[in-house]
């Protein structure tokens, strides 16, 4: 068995697939062929389907982890410039996908505004006199 960095907080079962099966170092590939190489269009689907069946997960598209992680990263913070990042893209159209969805933020973002202001507020003056 190989070792593999990962990080603890990961869940065990995606733990025990990247010690078990994920090829090592950052460029790694996590998820492979029968013989270590990587996985084509023609047999990528079947493999999948396997997938999904063995977990019970049911109708998940493959493209949906992809989706999922983008959402938890923008939602976690993540900047347009980095989501780009993550995803690969050279425009921001994609990343705004995703920064859209934490429009809640807003009241977040408006406190955080107005705490600032509080914070250089000066006192009211007293009577002109005039």
């Amino acid at each position: 068995m190989r070792t593999v960095a990962f990080p603890a907080s990961l869940v065990p079962e995606p733990a025990h697939h990247l010690a078990e099966h994920a090829e090592a170092g950052r460029t790694g590939l996590v998820f492979a062929g029968a013989r270590s190489g990587v996985l084509r269009r023609n047999n990528f689907r079947r493999i999948w389907l396997r997938a999904l069946t063995t977990t019970g997960l049911g109708d998940v598209h493959f493209h949906d982890l992809r989706h999922t992680g983008n959402t938890l990263a923008a939602t976690g913070g993540a900047t347009t410039r980095e989501l780009m990042h993550r995803m690969g893209h050279s425009s921001v159209r994609a990343a705004l996908v995703y920064q859209h969805l934490v429009n809640g933020r807003d009241h977040q973002i408006a406190d955080y505004v107005d705490g600032q202001i509080k914070k250089v507020k000066r006192p009211p003056r007293g009577p002109s006199g005039t």
